[in-house]
């Protein structure tokens, strides 16, 4: 379990990475702020990703016991 959860974590701060660097919006000045604006990018990405995946794959294995 902590190994998806690295693996989820780490695309999900890859696809936030591409994002920024995509995004053609004036930047704020503060860097405090695009540090914010980042890791809740990062956040809200990473959550997105598990509530889908998780409950995925716990379905999928447990359909594969009933299989068996």
């Amino acid at each position: 379990m902590k190994r998806k959860i690295l693996n989820i974590f780490t695309v999900s701060a890859i696809i936030t990475t591409i994002g920024f660097l995509m995004d053609g919006d004036v930047k704020e000045p503060s860097m405090a702020m695009r540090f914010t604006e980042f890791f809740a990018m990062v956040t809200i990405i990473f959550l997105a990703i598990s509530l889908i995946y998780l409950p995925l794959n716990s379905l999928t294995k447990k359909l594969q016991r009933v299989r068996q």
